[in-house]
């Protein structure tokens, strides 16, 4: 802002923020065919009120400009938001001056320059201009000192890897689009600067001799999730002349709590505040949404830096959605073979499933859940005596509530074999056999070189791939084991819910057998040693009542039961609910519309290295933020994706998948603890997960540069070039003599002669005739 007006920032200038300004930053989105639109407005350290106001007012009048429906952010320097941080990918520069402090700001073209920049964060880079002296330095970080046409880059000999090649990111990013390209970037390693004498003479040209000892610096700035996982949501209303906000519940929150005439503030713990606005509320309390969140900040002496999101009823960000248990989104459908439905009962549309997508259009396989359509190879070892013991293929499909699975399925793609390991876990297992899955999980991963991608499945909560495997004939027994010589008898009576209208989506489970499990919208079977009968709930359709049929038959297999009779709900014959123990109610409301739960996919990178458990989202991620030192992990709400880089050490790789579950019980949206972990190691992604990501590259998994490859390729740029000189003594027709030096040209005299003259010409001139 200059003179309180706006002033186009150029884009080569993109992530270059004067302290003493504030900003306006508008993103715009095209997703599914619609238009996403946010709003920041930047607040630099030494900005004027004047200027935040001014700002803050801009962003109203472009937020009703654009219908209302963008979303707002409140961005305070050092402390924005992982969505802001997530446009600049090569990080942020904090550079002295501006307008409000009469400081002229300096050309980005301008080689005339000489600054220092601290380097602090790991995935998101913050360069701060900073004293150009030793006194500035720390062990702990990475410095760039800027001399317009050479860049100098110190790294602590305490930074890690991963800062180290962000701040050569972020060296390159300067040089080549800041300046064209006409910059010299050197390194230095900061516990190796005997071996860079060069590069420290033009250093200590500047900085003088170093004199002071250097400390450690202080520790980037993260909140730990238990912090985040603290809500408290708060209803904003101005009735009485006077701003009076109420507790309205605490975590977990569900979306029916907000109501279109009012305004909400959520609390995320002191971390975050988020502003909801309600699409009846008066303009006037919308249009104050923000000045009432920083009036909800002093009154519970937030800090003033706190970062406020504003999202408008029916916009929200997916980071606002995911704080809740469930979010739906009115009048959306199911994709590919998933129901779709009319009026209040289900009415099934099957829609064809198409396996030939999965690996054409991976985006189809990430929605999906699905790496193809079941038919591959299918191997299944049971946890007994701690060991691997291959089941009976008779009993595929058969599931014990006291038993553990490893079901390898290998599919081919392109003639490559791939592999997923599925642990299944059951309910009544011992903590024993729950170990000795993983144990041996690990072991037959080893066997197949690592490639396997582990699927975790806790009992009933099967994924879409895992209940194809099987076409639809998967029985889940409640308790018992499938061991030889099991000493427990089977009940007299079991009931099983058949769920599902196809072969990809169709399980059965026993429950408990009483009437009360009964539910009028699903088929169940009711299994006694005398026979079997199939009761047909009155909102069950005609695909569900036929794999109910053939389910039947698996279970009926090998019984001398006498009879199987289908019974219709309200036509029961009394030995029905005889065997049930007698009549008692049970579901019989209609089941609603089947309703998409909107949860856009988040990337994370996991820690727990400081002892407390860490994760820093990464915003508008691409391939590229893959860091194969590290484990991330992808959550698509209904599944969690565990990637482990090929550098990971090894005590990040045993402890991912504790990780992951940490984050589920820690997840602020109270999160279901058995939502299932797939574990992928890189270089072995499947569809479901590529699908994920935009441009994925199957030949080269992350598309960046090795800190160690992008430093070779910068010394070699910035090494001393060998000049060759060829001196020649040439006598031309005309009787002239001359000397002739071509420099940095390698010819034979023999070659040069045989040139026909204008050649000749020609190279002199273009090779440096003197």
């Amino acid at each position: 802002q200059q003179k309180m007006e706006l002033v186009q920032v150029p884009e080569k200038s993109y992530g270059n923020f004067f302290e003493g300004d504030s900003y306006v930053l508008l993103y715009t989105q095209k997703l599914k065919g619609a238009v996403s639109f946010n709003i920041h407005y930047w607040i630099g350290s030494e900005s004027s009120q004047d200027e935040q106001g001014a700002a803050a007012v801009y962003t109203i009048q472009l937020d009703e400009f654009l219908g209302s429906t963008p979303v707002q952010y409140r961005e305070v320097q050092n402390y924005e938001s992982d969505t802001f941080r997530g446009y600049f990918k090569q990080g942020i520069i904090y550079k002295k001056g501006g307008v409000a402090t009469g400081m002229k700001h300096v050309e980005t073209n301008s080689y005339n320059i000489q600054r220092l920049l601290h380097v602090k964060g790991n995935k998101k880079v913050v360069a701060k201009e900073v004293e150009v002296s030793w006194n500035s330095f720390n062990l702990g970080d990475v410095f760039l000192l800027d001399l317009g046409k050479t860049i100098v880059q110190w790294n602590g000999p305490k930074s890690n890897k991963q800062e180290r090649l962000k701040g050569m990111l972020l060296a390159k990013d300067i040089r080549d689009r800041e300046r064209g390209g006409r910059v010299d970037v050197r390194v230095i390693e900061g516990d190796a600067e005997g071996s860079c004498s060069q590069n420290m003479q033009v250093m200590n040209s500047v900085l003088g001799e170093r004199s002071c000892e250097l400390t450690d610096g202080q520790p980037d700035e993260v909140v730990d999730q238990e912090t985040k996982a603290n809500l408290t949501l708060y209803c904003v209303s101005d009735e009485d002349g006077q701003m009076t906000v109420t507790e309205v519940a605490t975590r977990p929150l569900v979306q029916d709590l907000l109501n279109h005439d009012d305004c909400y503030i959520l609390d995320q713990g002191g971390a975050k505040i988020f502003v909801w606005k309600g699409k009846k509320a008066n303009k006037a309390e919308r249009q104050a949404a923000m000045s009432r969140a920083l009036d909800f900040i002093k009154a519970k002496n937030y800090p003033i830096t706190t970062n406020v999101e504003v999202v408008n009823d029916g916009a929200e960000s997916a980071l606002f959605q995911q704080l809740f248990q469930r979010w739906t989104v009115k009048n959306q459908t199911k994709g590919l073979g998933k129901v779709n439905t009319k009026g209040k009962v289900a009415h099934i549309t099957q829609e064809k499933f198409d396996a030939t997508l999965m690996h054409t259009m991976p985006e189809v396989a990430a929605q999906e859940r699905m790496v193809d359509n079941g038919t591959g190879q299918v191997e299944v070892w049971r946890i007994e005596d701690l060991e691997l013991v291959p089941v009976d293929p008779k009993t595929y499909g058969y599931f014990y509530g006291g038993d553990c699975y490893l079901i390898l399925y290998t599919y081919l793609v392109n003639s490559k074999k791939c592999y997923l390991l599925y642990i299944w876990q059951g309910r009544h297992a011992t903590q024993d056999e729950l170990a000795a899955s993983a144990f041996q999980a690990v072991n037959l991963d080893q066997k197949y070189n690592d490639e396997p991608v582990q699927v975790r499945v806790t009992m009933g909560k099967e994924p879409r791939h895992f209940m194809a495997m099987f076409k639809g004939k998967m029985v889940i027994f409640e308790g018992g084991t499938s061991r030889k010589g099991s000493s427990e008898p089977e009940p007299p009576v079991r009931l099983f819910q058949v769920h599902g209208f196809d072969s990809f989506n169709t399980k059965t489970i026993e429950v408990p057998a009483l009437a009360s499990s009964l539910n009028s919208n699903d088929v169940f079977l009711l299994s006694s040693n005398l026979g079997i009968f199939l009761w047909c709930g009155k909102g069950s359709s005609g695909d569900e009542r036929a794999m109910a049929k053939e389910v039947s038959a698996v279970i009926g297999k090998g019984s001398q039961r006498t009879f199987e009779e289908i019974v219709a709900e309200g036509q029961e014959p009394f030995e029905f609910w005889e065997f049930l123990g007698g009549k008692a109610p049970y579901a019989s409301e209609k089941r609603l519309q089947q309703v998409v739960f909107d949860h856009a996919p988040r990337l994370f990178e996991c820690s727990n290295k400081t002892g407390r458990f860490i994760v820093s989202e990464i915003t508008q991620f691409t391939q590229d933020d893959l860091c194969e030192d590290d484990v991330m992990l992808l959550d698509t709400w209904d599944q969690l994706f565990l990637w482990i880089g090929k550098e990971a050490n090894e005590q990040e790789r045993k402890e991912a998948v504790t990780t992951s579950r940490e984050y589920l019980i820690t997840h602020p949206g109270d999160r279901d603890p058995d939502t299932p972990i797939v574990l992928i190691k890189q270089g072995f992604e499947p569809p479901t997960f590529t699908g994920w990501f935009t441009a994925w590259d199957p030949t080269k998994w992350s598309g960046g540069k090795s800190y160690e490859t992008l430093k070779e390729e910068l010394e070699d740029l910035a090494a001393p070039v060998i000049v060759h000189v060829v001196c020649y003594f040439f006598s031309f027709s005309n009787g002239v003599s001359a000397f002739c030096i071509f420099m940095g040209f390698l010819v034979t005299k023999e070659d040069f002669e045989k040139m026909p003259q204008w050649k000749q010409a020609k190279l002199k001139k273009e090779k440096g005739l003197f």
